[in-house]
């Protein structure tokens, strides 16, 4: 960059530059990394919605979702009640806004699969199911998935729980640090305990080491994330045994085992059905459920974890209807956590997407995934490759068949920092014209609307404002109404 020095007593100080993109006439402009400069802008993608797509055409329950990141396919587990409640598995590929699928294959062909879950082990480059099978005591059962194509096959079936399992089609996640697979369930045969159990996928088959208990007591809805920060496994759940409050406790992978820390509350109140996923922006968990004792109402809170602890912030409201069936990810293009859930108001599959910033998190609008009614359970998961998040559930206006969509999520990129900010353009320039940027200690005259005397700051838009935004990045001080002393 090629600037131009003035003594110090010249008040027109400034440097030269090439315009990356026009610059207009008074804008607040930053300098990037190849020595351009651009004004202070924010790009806004908005929220978008893609056709629904069927992936079963016959009724369709307990459907979980993961993405395979190895072979940048979605992959859908779920009961077919249409071919005698068999556990079955699709592959979608999705394609801009749009979700095309392989056909199904079974992983289990006895009559009463229930409650299927699946996680993807980005270690071994599989997909993870579990399920629990009702002809055969009611067993905690689990099969790894490879995908080949538009196509999955399964190997051996193994064994997590003997007795009866409750499942969370959020029950399962991957520990990446220990390349694990973690699942948790409700071991109806022992009191409804709260269990968790170590799976090690080898080629085609997985194996648990000994189930742990985390809660000794009544629980229901576990489900489960893994936090990378802190490289641990969080659990969260309805602790029945303690008026129902929204309970959640962490968990440590060593070899095949899992040991606990203490339980804590994050909501004094029955709840129902609790999901939770890991922000990997801003190093927090976020958990959504339904508030029983306030009208089950959509509610969210943020979790900071800690050694072999979580505190939680206040929550936050994101819907005031009831809702039902919430599912929970992380969109790490937009840097936002996506919740799914049967909205109360009329049972419409709906969708929304929140920022987190501190112990705190913010909701964009709500959006709909499906017009008509939906049912059961809900899957989410975000494609990586796509940029995409992906919704499918049982969609109760048609037929109860098994029905997808894929969602873009509003997210805003900014050129701001803390640091690149160099000061104000004194005329207009066309992209890749040498721009004049009038710096420290010039007057810009370019102004308008200002107070004399007060202190401006640049907003991520570009524009100024008389408090700091976020950045904190001071623009100067106003002399007039039109003119500045700039800072840069």
């Amino acid at each position: 960059m090629k600037t131009i020095g003035r003594d110090f007593g010249d008040t027109a100080r400034k440097v030269y530059a090439v315009a990356s993109g026009a610059l207009g006439n008074g804008k607040t402009c930053v300098v990037n990394s190849n020595g351009t400069v651009s004004v202070v802008a924010e790009t806004v993608v908005s929220q978008a919605v893609g056709s629904v797509a069927t992936f079963e055409s016959a009724e369709t329950v307990d459907v979980s979702v993961t993405f395979d990141s190895s072979n940048n396919k979605i992959v859908i587990v779920y009961r077919d009640r249409g071919n005698s409640q068999y556990g079955t598995a699709v592959v979608g590929t999705v394609s801009g806004t749009d979700i095309s699928f392989g056909t199904p294959v079974v992983f289990n062909s006895n009559s009463a699969t229930m409650e299927t879950a699946c996680t993807f082990d980005s270690n071994a480059n599989k997909v993870v199911v579990i399920y629990r099978d009702t002809s055969n005591n009611h067993n905690g059962l689990s099969r790894v998935g490879t995908v080949s194509g538009t196509s999955i096959s399964f190997g051996n079936e193994a064994e997590f729980q003997n007795g009866s399992s409750y499942i969370n089609t959020d029950g399962i996640t991957f520990d990446s640090n220990s390349n694990k697979v973690v699942v948790v369930w409700q071991y109806e045969g022992s009191g409804n305990k709260g269990k968790a159990a170590v799976g090690t996928v080898s080629g085609t088959s997985i194996s648990f080491g000994t189930a742990a208990t985390f809660n000794n007591a009544s629980t229901s809805y576990p489900a489960c994330a893994f936090d990378s920060n802190s490289n641990k496994v969080v659990v969260v759940y309805k602790d029945t045994a303690n008026s129902s409050h929204g309970t959640a406790i962490i968990g440590t992978v060593s070899g095949t085992d899992i040991s606990f820390g203490s339980e804590v509350v994050f909501e004094a109140a029955a709840t129902k059905v609790p999901t939770v996923a890991f922000d990997s922006t801003n190093n927090k968990v976020v958990i959504a459920y339904q508030d029983d004792a306030d009208s089950d109402k959509g509610k969210a809170i943020v979790g900071t974890v800690s050694g072999t602890g979580i505190s939680f912030g206040t929550a936050v409201e994101f819907s005031s209807a009831s809702v039902s069936a919430t599912s929970t990810s992380f969109d790490s293009t937009a840097g936002k956590i996506v919740i799914a859930f049967d909205d109360g108001s009329g049972g419409v599959g709906s969708f929304i997407s929140g920022a987190v910033s501190g112990t705190s998190i913010s909701f964009d609008t709500k959006g709909q995934v499906e017009s008509g009614d939906i049912e059961g359970t809900i899957g989410i998961a975000f494609d990586s490759n796509a940029g995409k998040t992906v919704i499918a559930y049982k969609s109760g206006s048609t037929s109860n068949y098994g029905k997808s969509n894929v969602i873009t999520v509003g997210s805003v990129t900014r050129n701001l920092t803390s640091e690149n900010y160099i000061g104000i353009t004194p005329s207009a320039y066309p992209t890749g014209a040498g721009a004049e940027i009038q710096t420290k200690g010039a007057v810009n005259e370019e102004q308008s609307g200002l107070t004399a005397g007060q202190s401006y700051f640049v907003q991520t838009d570009g524009t100024l404002g008389t408090t700091a935004d976020d950045p904190s990045v001071f623009a100067g001080t106003a002399v007039s109404a039109t003119k500045i002393i700039v800072k840069g």
